[in-house]
């Protein structure tokens, strides 16, 4: 096993939550570095913010294994990020009721000295409950998500709003596991030990 520094170039509690439960040693830098919208295309948006993201933190952490992820959620042909306030959080989980969405999160992975990193992007499908208002003024109350892609966290009484999912529980929290879990394996940068597979 390298004896390399790992850093998580991100400031999501979600992220850190799930390295942290993989048993990951790891440190947080956040990067300072100007994110795209492409308001039609979620995977251009998650792949160039993640990367951008972990060379801004290789600036500063030449020697280290880097982590760097962008999640944006993909509803009804438009892409939306965080929401910019209450109201727009409040519009955006009313009109997800009862339909279904996609949650993309992108990955970049970069080695000490490596030029660029690689990319992964997931993809995980969502189906909505069909609630009404007073759910959503129930969870907005509670959870207050204007810090979370699509304005909801799948974490955070995400069974009041959530009825099915397809693929990976973690992709939806912003880091997809096993993409993590692989890449530091395969370099050998990490040994797992009983962590969950998803």
């Amino acid at each position: 096993m390298q004896r390399v520094a790992i850093v998580l170039a991100s400031g999501s509690p979600r992220r850190r939550a799930i390295l942290k439960e993989m048993g990951v040693a790891f440190v947080v830098s956040v990067p300072a570095c100007v994110e795209v919208f492409h308001a039609d295309d979620p995977v251009a948006t998650v792949g160039t913010n993640a990367r951008h993201k972990a060379l801004a933190a290789q600036a500063h952490h030449r020697h280290a294994a880097i982590i760097a992820a962008d999640t944006v959620v993909s509803f009804q042909g438009k892409v939306l990020g965080k929401p910019a306030d209450e109201a727009q959080a409040r519009a955006w989980l009313l009109a997800y009721a009862g339909r279904a969405q996609t949650v993309f999160t992108g990955v970049a992975l970069l080695l000490p000295g490596a030029a660029e990193p690689s990319i992964r992007i997931e993809a995980t499908g969502l189906q909505f409950k069909d609630y009404g208002p007073e759910v959503v003024e129930a969870y907005l109350r509670r959870v207050r998500p204007l810090d979370r892609a699509g304005a909801y966290d799948v974490n955070a009484l995400g069974h009041w709003l959530i009825a099915g999912r397809v693929g990976a529980h973690s992709n939806a929290m912003g880091l997809p596991r096993g993409v993590v879990r692989d890449w530091l394996m395969a370099h050998g940068l990490w040994a797992p030990g009983g962590e969950s597979r998803d």
